[in-house]
């Protein structure tokens, strides 16, 4: 790590930086702190509101944070627009409770995408996580609704967590068939098998973190509908 440090992060340092970059280097103790994932809790409290990775994180992999919290900014702004007076924090509270289901389409598609795509891209000695991989990279290749609707989900512009859905078990089908060409073999249909277990043990532990009802159906929650408070 410290090599790591002084060869490569070090000629990116400022100048004004680097002397203390390097004794800090030198002085060891290199700290490092593991990838946090953390779904969104709704925590209603009147005056305040949580926004960005202090409301909500996921594997930085494909760098939705920003993505995520510019959303949020942009929602909340929507909602507090037709407000006069914020005055009142206690019904300000109970109106915004819409805003964590609201939130929902875009956040849980990016959240579970960034989770979905670290567990297949880590580093696993398991054959059908390699295969799974490899049908990802050419499910992609493939061009068309193939790479612009990863894309379009990675960039929050199609916020629609049954495309997500979709998309990811059309690449382990795609994965399968693969297997399947030119003729199925006992090995190969035990390796597709485990593909597409693999892929919904992958999957549905993030679905059910980011909240099935929430994720899919987030019309049927009451707040959905909450109106801004009488002034």
């Amino acid at each position: 790590m410290a090599k790591y440090l002084k060869t490569v992060v070090a000629p990116q340092v400022p100048p004004q930086l680097l002397k203390s970059f390097l004794a800090a280097v030198k002085k060891g103790n290199i700290r490092t702190m593991q990838n946090k994932s953390m779904p969104a809790t709704p925590v209603p409290t009147p005056g305040a509101i949580l926004l960005g990775d202090a409301f909500n994180m996921r594997h930085p992999l494909t760098g939705g944070g920003m993505t995520v919290a510019l959303s949020d900014i942009v929602l909340l702004r929507d909602l507090l627009r037709p407000l006069t007076d914020l005055s009142d924090a206690s019904a300000l509270c109970e109106y915004l409770e819409s805003f964590y289901t609201l939130r929902k389409p875009v956040s849980s598609t990016i959240n579970t995408l960034a989770g979905a795509l670290y567990k297949v891209f880590c580093a696993s000695p398991d054959p059908a996580r390699q295969e799974m991989r490899e049908a990802c990279f050419d499910y992609l290749s493939l061009g068309g609704i193939c790479s612009y609707g990863p894309i379009s989900l990675l960039s929050g512009l199609n916020p629609r967590p049954i495309h997500l859905f979709l998309h990811f078990f059309a690449v382990a089908v795609y994965g399968i068939g693969r297997l399947m060409i030119p003729f199925p073999t006992p090995k190969r249909v035990w390796l597709g098998t485990r593909l597409i277990l693999g892929a919904s043990g992958i999957i549905f532990p993030i679905i059910k973190g980011e909240g099935v009802r929430q994720m899919f159906f987030p019309a049927t929650i009451p707040a959905y509908y909450n109106a801004p408070p009488l002034q």
